[in-house]
């Protein structure tokens, strides 16, 4: 299977505004991004110009989050809509009848 992998660096994360700036520039969201989950969902998605990462069918996405202990301590609202919100976003492609496209790899 192939895979394209991006590390997302927790650090930086201190509140929603830092999370969604975080994702932002590390993902490459367009400039109308939301700044909200809902939004987040649908950028994670992977449709065309969402992202700066282009993805062929069946491939899957590697979000390698740095940080995983501290970054759930430090922010436990936060990182757990982070979980769930990724769930989300492989649920739709479930419903769909396509293979999960987000895979979070916890560091």
């Amino acid at each position: 299977m192939k895979y394209q992998t991006v590390r997302l660096h927790s650090e930086g994360i201190t509140n929603w505004d830092t999370f969604h700036s975080v994702f932002a520039e590390t993902m490459g969201f367009p400039d109308f991004y939301g700044r909200n989950m809902n939004a987040w969902i649908d950028c994670m998605g992977f449709d065309d110009g969402m992202t700066r990462f282009k993805m062929e069918p069946g491939e899957l996405f590697h979000l390698e989050v740095a940080d995983t202990e501290d970054f759930a301590r430090r922010q436990p609202e936060i990182f757990q809509a982070l979980i769930e919100c990724a769930a989300f976003v492989n649920c739709r492609f479930a419903l769909r009848g396509e293979p999960p496209v987000l895979a979070l790899v916890l560091m």
